[in-house]
């Protein structure tokens, strides 16, 4: 794959995972009564053909597009149902699929990329970078990796796959010396932003990170003027970041493209709590 660095270390073996029965079988109608059909297992694998990515990005292109409404700028000779940006090429891309069989092909569920320290380096930054003034987190560079367009499909949202999702990039940090991860997490601003506004106010009493990493938004979203004064609970990837020690950067960026408001988080590998670090990188 163009962009693929071979010097990282990536596990050969895939790690498989039988699902409850909660994740993708046919929902029935109501007073209905059938058999108790099975969710196929998954596996986590990263990916190491062109093919293999784009079937991530037509998943990216199902949950952001078709779902949310983005409106997405792929690169001239992107194929139809494709969501691509140019950081594409650089990054290692994380699959959650289903197993295939006899009976049935295989389906990406689950995805994440990651912008590892010397992609990001060659590139001259991160994605991060475009929608935040990052200059407080220079000094980490050399050890930081971005992760970016996490999505998962909507028949698989109880939580396994964003496990699994976690997991290997628990892993895939420890075996390559990185040592914190960033990202955006993306909430909708159909509302007019008000939820997106309501959660800035809620999670910075509590896990605002020091003000030596803290970054500003280069689009601001108004926060002062959109909010409630409402409690809101914060969506999964945002849970996911908070129970591994994760921290928030600062307020939101507005994301017109995506239209989203854009959270900046970092974490550190050293701050995973006991159970997870067991979890995710086996010590």
């Amino acid at each position: 794959m163009q962009g693929m660095n071979t010097t990282l270390s990536l596990p050969s073996p895939q790690h498989r995972i039988e699902p409850p029965c909660t994740g993708r079988p046919p929902v029935l109608p109501a007073g209905s009564a059938g058999p108790v059909v099975k969710a196929p297992p998954l596996e986590a694998v990263w990916a190491r053909h062109a093919d293999e990515v784009q079937a991530a990005q037509r998943l990216r292109f199902r949950v952001f597009t078709q779902e949310m409404g983005a409106r997405l700028r792929p690169p001239p000779g992107t194929p139809e149902g494709v969501d691509a940006d140019l950081f594409d090429a650089h990054c290692e891309h994380l699959l959650v699929r289903t197993v295939e069989t006899a009976d049935q092909a295989s389906e990406v569920v689950g995805t994440y990329r990651v912008l590892t320290p010397a992609a990001a380096k060659r590139l001259g930054g991160l994605y991060s970078d475009t929608e935040f003034d990052l200059v407080r987190l220079a000094r980490l560079r050399p050890r930081l990796a971005e992760l970016g367009r996490s999505c998962t499909a909507p028949a698989w949202r109880q939580g396994g796959v964003i496990m699994m999702l976690w997991s290997s990039l628990g892993g895939f940090m420890h075996r390559n010396g990185i040592e914190f991860i960033t990202g955006c997490a993306s909430v909708s601003v159909r509302d007019g932003g008000r939820q997106a506004a309501d959660l800035w106010h809620t999670l910075k009493q509590d896990h605002l990170a020091s003000p030596d990493d803290q970054v500003r938004p280069r689009l601001p979203l108004p926060v002062d003027e959109l909010a409630t004064g409402r409690t809101a609970e914060p969506p999964a990837l945002i849970k996911g970041y908070l129970k591994c020690g994760g921290k928030l950067l600062g307020p939101p960026a507005w994301d017109p493209d995506f239209g989203t408001a854009d959270l900046p988080m970092l974490l550190r590998l050293s701050d995973l709590p006991g159970s997870y670090r067991r979890r995710f990188v086996g010590n």
